[in-house]
This record gives structure tokens, sequence and C-alpha cells, in this order.
């Protein structure tokens, strides 16, 4: 239980249906479809949807998602890949004859096709109990009439506006203007988008005139993105992987997302006593960020589209998590192994919702780096994401940029089952982050036997660039500690990732938890 005379949070306890994320306005309509009747599946969409006017930065209907579903009744889990492809004529060898080492993190080149929004309509054909058009209903009222901005959307704005070109600037500034907290930011184009797709499903935006207002934006700056591949944009559906720590299953999306990452973490973790370490000690994060080097760099080497991946299995194997332990020295920190060209970044939104039937869904959704590729289409100014910097165009490497494959994705949804049965959707926003965060996570609640809201609440540190990012929550002798360690700690300009959690309990209620880190909330009734 937390202190009440200090600053934090009370966890949300409801018995019908709950949701948790990064925006309030975005859990609210989430709670109002669950209300109205809808199930979990139609209440994820609708908060999701708008979360892209919420926080544009982050999110829009011009990304991808991914998400885990576990269908009422039952308490298997279904993976549902919504991420887009690289277009079929693009090309890593013809980008190292231009010149290029790396794909251009904003230009034209890092647009991959948009998955999120046939994998919405397939969510919700198969799985959702209202339709569509009510999944809709609320982000297209919000787009029309706007929203006032939040204080953490504000401060991600000013931060990552210069990214914003052509006829993005129009769209996403106001008059020129950053907005700020508590200006009113409406995208009417998008209203019309939405509607459309209210009315004619996926062909509403991978068809007709939406369809062709994305490619005149993306051909005149030397695109190669056909209408046939908008067209032919498909999501998957599969089923995830697992592993296990302290008693308890985490279901990680497969490949190309990078979920198998935190299950590599933590059976490295595994192999130390972590629960007899402090929780914010300097011995628990000196392990935590070698572990996280580790993982990092076995994801870099051999993480990509499942058709071109071939390492899954020994990514999971216990051969692998002995060896790597085995070069960690718990007092002394190692440099950083080698990085890729893959670029990452920090920007996405998580939602999860659990409904009174106990479906449960664990959501993300992402246009990858702040405010994306900086591109907008003209007319309806959708953002185009800059996914497709998540390829390498390095000859030979499973995650090599080529035509129709799907990149390297840092999006993960996740679920915690125990003996059998689902007891927590969750997810820790960060781009690179998130596969650290949810070892942290599971770690924080397992190992130290914290409560959910706890848990996300804890101080995080992450080994980035060289640097061992620590959030102002640790203590000056921990940070002394680490430096004599080796390690280069350095406080992030940023708070590190958000996240948003639901624990089932075994009676039926619902807690929900989020992360103070973003301006969201849990909301349920």
């Amino acid at each position: 239980m937390r202190d009440f005379q200090k600053p934090g949070r009370s966890a949300v306890y409801a018995a019908n249906g709950l949701c948790a994320t990064s925006h309030p306005l975005a859990a609210a309509a989430a709670v109002d479809i669950l209300k109205q009747g809808g199930n979990a599946v139609d209440a994820a969409i609708a908060g999701a949807v708008l979360l892209g006017l919420a926080e544009p930065q982050m999110t829009g209907i011009g990304g991808d998602c991914f998400a885990l579903i576990s269908p009422a009744g039952t308490e298997d889990v279904i993976a549902v890949n919504g991420s887009g492809r690289a277009p079929a004529a693009a090309s890593a060898a013809r980008m190292r004859a231009e010149g290029h080492e790396v794909v251009p993190v904003h230009g034209v080149e890092a647009v991959s096709l948009p998955g999120a929004v046939d994998a919405f309509c397939d969510m919700s054909a198969r799985w959702g109990r209202l339709g569509l058009a009510d999944s809709l209903a609320p982000a297209i009222r919000y787009m029309e009439d706007g929203i006032p901005v939040a204080p953490r959307v504000a401060f991600d704005w000013q931060a990552d506006s210069a990214v914003l070109q052509g006829h993005g600037r129009r769209h996403f500034l106001n008059g020129g203007a950053v907005p700020g907290t508590g200006d009113l930011f409406r995208l009417p184009g998008q209203a019309e988008v939405l509607r459309r797709i209210a009315r004619e499903g996926r062909a509403g935006f991978y068809e007709g005139e939406v369809a062709e207002d994305m490619l005149a934006t993306l051909t005149a700056m030397g695109g190669v993105h056909t209408a046939e591949d908008f067209a032919a944009t498909r999501c998957t559906v599969g089923t995830p992987v697992s592993g296990g720590y302290g008693g308890h299953e985490l279901l990680e999306h497969a490949p190309n997302g990078q979920g198998v990452t935190a299950i590599l973490l933590l059976n490295i973790l595994k192999r130390f006593d972590i629960a007899a370490m402090d929780p914010l000690g300097a011995e628990r994060a000196h392990i935590e960020a070698e572990a996280a080097k580790l993982a990092y760099d076995a994801r870099n080497r051999f993480l990509s589209d499942p058709a071109t991946m071939t390492r899954l299995d020994r990514l999971m194997s216990d051969a692998l998590a002995d060896e790597l332990a085995a070069l960690i020295d718990p007092k002394r920190a190692m440099a950083s192994p080698a990085e890729l060209s893959e670029a990452v970044h920090k920007d996405t939104i998580y939602i999860t919702v659990v409904d009174r039937d106990r479906m449960a869904v664990s959501l993300i959704y992402s246009i990858f780096h702040g405010f994306g590729s900086g591109i907008a289409s003209e007319k309806f100014g959708i953002l185009f994401q800059n996914r497709g910097a998540g390829f390498t165009l390095a000859e030979g490497h499973p995650n090599e940029l080529k035509g129709g494959q799907r990149p390297m994705h840092t999006i993960i949804p996740a679920i915690l089952r125990h003996e059998g049965r689902v007891t927590m959707p969750f997810g820790v926003m960060g781009g690179q982050y998130q596969p650290n965060g949810h070892a942290r996570v599971v770690s924080n609640l397992l190992d130290f036997g914290m409560e959910p809201q706890e848990a996300l609440d804890a101080p995080r540190a992450f080994p980035q660039d060289g640097k061992l990012r620590l959030e102002r929550g640790y203590a000056d002798d921990v940070r002394a500690a680490l430096v004599a360690m080796g390690h280069d700690v350095v406080e992030p300009e940023a708070p590190i990732g958000g996240a948003q959690a639901i624990a089932i309990h075994a009676s039926g209620v619902l807690e929900g938890a989020s992360d103070p880190r973003k301006d969201g909330c849990a909301i349920g009734y």
C-alpha cells in the first residue's frame, strides 16, 4: 500500500469493465463504448483511434499496431500483427548505390505502408460486438470539435515539431505555431477519413480518394509506393510467443515485433538472485543494464520479418541465456555491444481494456518517431509513420530492407498468465526501451511483490548509446555506485517510457494502473 502522505496515485478498481491508457479522454471514450454494450475490442479501437488526435506526435491512422486478444470465456491469447510492409519496389541495394548507409529517418524512403486501419477493421469484424462505425464515432466527433492539448503532449509537441515538413506543418501546427497546453487542436480531414472507413471498411482507406491522397503526396516526394501496395495491405493473425518467470507466463507478440527480447532479458535475469537485491539499488540496476545490453545486441543481430528470421528458437533458449549471463561481471560495466543502424526512438501509445465478460485486449499503436516521418498527406492530413527506418541497409542481414517485407518493430503489447489464467494485460511505451520495460515491470511484480501501480511508478534505468539513463527517482548514492562500476550515468531529458496495466483478480475485480509519466489514467465502471 502506498504512503498516502506522499504524492502518488491510487489504482482504480472496478467490477464491470476498465480501460487504462495515456490520455483520459481516450480512456473515457473506451469506457463509454463498454457502457453502450460494446466489448473490449470495440472499446480498445475507440480509445486507440482517438489517441491519434489526443497524442498526434505518438500515433495515428498512418501508423501500425499490434494487439494481443484474450476472448471472453477462454484463457487463450491471439496475436494480431497490424504492421505494414515496405513498398514492393523498395530496395536496399538501390539505396546503397545512391550512397545511403541507413534509411533516412525523415525521408520518404522510411514510410512503410500503414497497417493499423486494416487491423482495426479485421479485429472489429472478428471479435467486436457493436461494429466499426460505433467504435469510430467518438474519434470522429472529437476530430471535428477538437480537444485541448494535455501537458505531457505539449511538452512532446514542442520537442518534436521541427520534423514536420510540407503538409505536415499545415495539419499539425496551429497557424504555424506549436500548440501549447490547453490549446484546442482539431483534425477535420481525418474525421472525414474515419467517416469513410465507418461506411466502407478498409476500402475507405486503402482505396479510392483517401489512398489517392496518400499516394500523391508520397509520389511527389520520390516514393516508390503504388496503389497496389496500399490495396494489398493486410494484417496477419497468429499465436504469441511466451516465456516463464517467477511461476508466471509472459506472452509477447512474435517477430517482427521485439517481444522475444523481453523474454530473453528475463531468461538472463533468472540466472541472478534479483529478489534478494534492493529494488532501487545499484546492484539490481547494474545487472539489469548488463542483461539488457546483451539481449538487445542479440535482437539487433537476428530479429526481422518472420519470413527471413531463422533464430527465434535460439533467442528463447536456456542455452543462450546461460551463455549471455556468464558474460556479466557483477561488479563492472561492459562496453555497449555494437549497435546496428536500425533507427530506434521513444514514441507510441498503449491501451488496455478488459470488459465485464473478461475479454482482455492489450494493444499498442504507433507512428514510430515523434510525428513519424513528419510527412502528411495534402488533403486529409494523414501523418505517415517512418517505420521503414527500422530496416537495416546491411547486405545479407535478416532485417535488410526488401520490398514487401516488414521491418523489425519496437512496439510490443504483453499479457501475463498464471496457472493458465490471464491475469494482466499490460504494455510499456518507450520504443527501444519496451522489452526492458516489460522485464522491469514483471520483476517489480514478481521479485518484489509490488502492486501494479507501484510497479509502474518505480524509477527506471536504461542503457542506450553508451550511456546509462537513470531517472531522478534513484538516490545519489546509487548513481555514485553505478559510476564506480564504470557506467556513464546521465539523467534523461524526458521520463523513460510510460506504462498501463489491468490486473484481473481471481475474484473478478479489475485493478487498473496508469503511469504518471503520461497524462492518462485508468477509468472503470
